[in-house]
């Protein structure tokens, strides 16, 4: 797999997203990453390593402290190639607004018809 699918692929987790989250924050140990989810210690370690294998985090050993610390390369690859997209597509809805809009400018009103009170 590719780095960039490597990537999305460990973003596709909202467990996952959170950690990076956090991370995004500043450094800190895996107790900490862990204590907002309701999920074992081994599950934490799971998507740990998913997130260290795409090059999203690097974690060390700081004497007793597991730290994680994020790394952005991967999500900065990952902007970009978006980043490509949102520009056609933006281009697409500006046509599209240009079309709209032209196309109400030309539409005749028709005069609105009042109601007498019964």
């Amino acid at each position: 797999m590719d780095s960039l699918s490597t990537t999305f692929s460990a973003l596709a987790d909202p467990t996952r997203r959170a950690i990076l989250a956090r991370l995004a924050q500043g450094d800190t140990h895996v107790g900490e990453l862990s204590q907002p989810f309701d999920i074992s210690a081994p599950a934490i370690s799971r998507h740990l390593r998913v997130l260290e294998s795409a090059g999203l985090i690097s974690r060390e050993v700081d004497a007793r402290w597991r730290l994680c610390r994020l790394r952005t390369p991967p999500l900065q690859q990952a902007h970009d190639w978006l980043q490509h997209y949102t520009a056609h597509w933006q281009g697409s809805l500006d046509r599209l607004a240009e079309l709209v809009e032209s196309r109400h400018a030309q539409t005749p009103r028709r005069p609105s018809r009042r109601r007498t009170p019964k």
